[in-house]
């Protein structure tokens, strides 16, 4: 069998713009934030670019980006912003068709009425508007049917929504920053959709985020630490918000997607130091660490209590805040998954919440609620 292709390629640049509730800043000039300062954290210029893949929420796609690097020729995106940009962008430097690719994107300004969940939250068509499903409802569906089938508690949804912020209490670049809750604080939140409270859901936010991967050839002529892609994959199941998700259909996505990621690689759970895991929801973490085999099916409220999944625990979990606490704007959230486990790998997180000796990674977005989930692995050494 041939090597996998995404073993030849690493992250060589890791950033994240300021992010905030509202930055009252221009998303162009965040976007391109995100661009300068993703290439600059490689030691690279732009110049050095020969792929694209950059986009905003509102604005700007991909060719219209390339456009800023000259008119030059380039390799650009088609894909999702996230791990799939991700997985694109490494199959494309695998196949020699550019060696070095910046990928960011930013989100500003589309959360103007505060009065109103975010508009991504409710999206208007024929299966929604009749009935008010929106996303905290989707998830919550989820959520519920585990605890009826398997006894999970909301002191363990709790659990985790305090462990995350807590870590993004500690870091000084979170929208959260400073901001320390308890498990008491959790359950005592209002409700939004049971079981969720409102310290159980992600924030909504501002900012940008740039990833740059290159070569295995050119990673070694750089002046920073490179982190290998070892093994990635993608789980879909459909388009969210057109059909009911329900537990026993979408439960375990991503398990697909987490047993070919570690197949690529011949690694097993243990082998995993970090867990960038997708947190739009409390127990959205809870149903990836059984659905990706780190515990057994109803066994993840128990996996996350005790300190097990914080700083200095078994397998500490969205390390830098997470949607939780550090931000999640627009489409950059996806992006700051792998950018949050980079970073951890590249020891570039405040010392509190540096794993260390941390060696392997696991990146993830998206859930239950959404009906698809990307997993990918991270590593300081090459597969």
């Amino acid at each position: 069998m041939p090597a996998n292709p995404l073993h030849g390629v690493a992250i060589v640049g890791a950033y994240n713009t300021k992010q905030g509730r509202r930055l009252d800043v221009p998303e162009t000039d965040l976007l391109l934030d995100a661009m300068r300062g993703a290439v600059r954290s490689a030691g690279l210029t732009l110049a050095d670019v020969d792929g694209i893949h950059c986009s905003s929420s509102t604005r700007w796609r991909p060719r219209e980006t390339a456009m800023w690097l000259g008119g030059r020729p380039l390799w650009t995106g088609t894909g999702d912003v996230g791990i799939p940009a991700v997985l694109e962008a490494a199959l494309a430097i695998a196949s020699g068709q550019c060696h070095t690719v910046l990928i960011a994107t930013a989100q500003a300004g589309e959360y103007v009425n505060r009065e109103e969940t975010a508009p991504w939250t409710r999206p208007s068509h024929e299966f929604t508007e009749c009935f008010g499903l929106f996303t905290a409802a989707e998830f919550a569906l989820i959520a519920r049917r585990h605890m009826h089938l398997y006894g999970t508690r909301a002191e363990d949804l709790a659990e985790v929504a305090a462990t995350i912020r807590n870590h993004g209490a500690q870091n000084p670049d979170a929208v959260m920053y400073g901001r320390h809750v308890t498990r008491a604080d959790v359950l005592a939140s209002r409700p939004i959709a049971e079981p969720f409270r409102l310290l159980d859901c992600a924030l909504t936010s501002e900012g940008g985020a740039g990833l740059v991967l290159t070569s295995a050839e050119r990673a070694r002529d750089l002046p920073v630490r490179p982190i290998w892609l070892l093994g990635g994959a993608l789980d879909r199941c459909g388009m969210s918000y057109v059909t009911p998700p329900t537990w026993d259909r979408y439960g375990d996505v991503g398990a697909r997607a987490a047993r070919l990621a570690f197949g690529q690689c011949g690694l097993t759970r243990r082998d995993v130091d970090v867990a960038e895991l997708y947190d739009p929801f409390s127990f959205e973490v809870i149903r990836q660490l059984e659905a990706f085999g780190f515990c057994a099916r109803g066994e993840g409220g128990a996996f996350v209590r005790d300190g097990r999944i914080a700083v200095g625990g078994e397998l500490p979990v969205a390390t830098n805040g997470g949607l939780l606490s550090f931000s999640h704007a627009g489409l950059a959230q996806l992006l700051q998954k792998p950018i949050a486990a980079a970073q951890q790998l590249r020891e570039e997180l405040p010392a509190a919440l540096t794993v260390r000796g941390a060696e392997v990674a696991i990146a993830t977005n998206g859930g239950a609620g959404a009906l698809f989930c990307d997993v990918l692995l991270l590593g300081k050494e090459r597969a």
